[in-house]
C-alpha cells in the first residue's frame, strides 16, 4: 500500500504502482516535519522523566522498613495506571482549568495576577504531557525495578554497612549496580519506542490552538491519512516509524554490548 496509489474497492494487483512517491511527500510536507519534531520531543521527555522518576521512587520504596506505609505508598502510586486516559485527561483538564487547583494556588500565592490558560498555549503542552504521563505511570513503572532489587544478595548490604556505608552510599554502590542489567534492557526497549509518543494524551488534551505542539505521527496518520482516505500515505508513515524504531533498537543493543552490559540479542 505504501508503494501504490491505493484505492478502496480494487485488489492489490489492480492498484497503480507509485514507488517512493508517498515517502517523498512525507518529507516534503512541513506538517510532517513539525509532527516528527513533536513526537521526538515528547518521547525524549517521557523517556528521561519516566526513567529517572521510576528508578528514584523504587530506590526510596526499597529503603522503607515500615511494611504498612510502604504498601500504602505503592498502592496510591499504582492507582492512576488503572484509569483510562479518558478519565485521566479529564482530571488533568479539571486541575489545569482557570478555576482549577493549580491556578487557585498560584493566585493565592500572588505568583500570577490572572489564571493561566494552560491547555490553550502550545508552549506548555510538552510539559503537561510529560508530567501527566509521569503521574499516571510512575507507580507502575517501579514494579520491575522493585522486583529486580529483591534479587540482590543481602550480604552485599551487610558488607557495605561494615565498611561504613550509609543508606545513600548503599543505594549508589549496591542497589543501582544490582539493577543495572534491568535498567539497560528497559532503556533499549524504550529507545526502540522513541517514535511512540502516544495518541490518547495528545488527542484528548490537544486543542486547535496547541496542535502545532500536540500533534504526533499517530495523529498525523489519522488526520491526513485515514480520515481523508489516503491510506498509502498513512502506511508510508507507519513503515517509516517501524524502520526507525527497529534501527534504534539494534543501535542501542550494540552500544550496550560494547559498554560491557547485557543486551537483548
Amino acid at each position: 500500500m505504501a508503494f501504490q496509489d491505493y484505492k478502496l474497492g480494487k485488489s492489490f494487483s489492480e492498484q497503480t504502482f507509485s514507488g517512493l512517491k508517498h515517502f517523498k511527500l512525507l518529507f516534503l510536507d512541513d506538517r510532517f516535519l513539525r509532527v516528527l519534531r513533536n513526537t521526538l520531543a515528547m518521547s525524549t521527555l517521557n523517556l528521561i522523566l519516566g526513567f529517572t522518576t521510576a528508578i528514584i521512587l523504587a530506590l526510596l520504596l526499597n529503603e522503607i522498613k515500615n511494611v504498612f506505609f510502604k504498601r500504602t505508598v505503592q498502592t496510591i502510586s499504582y492507582l492512576p495506571h488503572f484509569l483510562s486516559w479518558v478519565i485521566a485527561a479529564g482530571i488533568v483538564s479539571m486541575v489545569l482549568s482557570t478555576d482549577g487547583i493549580i491556578n487557585v494556588m498560584l493566585l493565592r500565592l500572588n505568583i500570577v495576577e490572572e489564571p493561566i490558560l494552560w491547555l490553550s498555549k502550545g508552549k506548555y503542552f510538552w510539559g503537561i504531557f510529560g508530567l501527566s504521563t509521569v503521574w499516571k505511570e510512575l507507580g507502575w513503572n517501579t514494579i520491575i525495578y522493585l522486583g529486580a532489587m529483591t534479587a540482590i544478595n543481602p550480604s552485599l548490604y551487610e558488607a557495605a554497612e561494615v565498611d561504613g556505608a550509609g543508606r545513600f552510599k548503599k543505594m549508589w554502590h549496591v542497589t543501582l549496580p544490582g539493577i543495572r542489567p534491568t535498567i539497560v534492557i528497559l532503556l533499549i526497549l524504550s529507545i526502540g519506542r522513541i517514535l511512540e509518543a502516544g495518541f490518547e494524551v495528545q488527542y484528548l488534551l490537544g486543542r486547535g490552538m496547541t496542535m502545532d505542539y500536540a500533534e504526533t505521527i499517530d495523529l498525523f496518520v489519522l488526520n491526513y491519512g485515514i480520515k481523508i482516505g489516503n491510506y498509502s500515505l498513512a502506511t508510508a508513515a507507519g513503515i517509516f516509524k517501524s524502520v526507525i524504531s527497529l534501527t534504534l533498537i539494534f543501535m542501542a543493543n550494540s552500544i550496550s554490548k560494547k559498554l560491557g552490559q547485557e543486551g537483548l540479542l
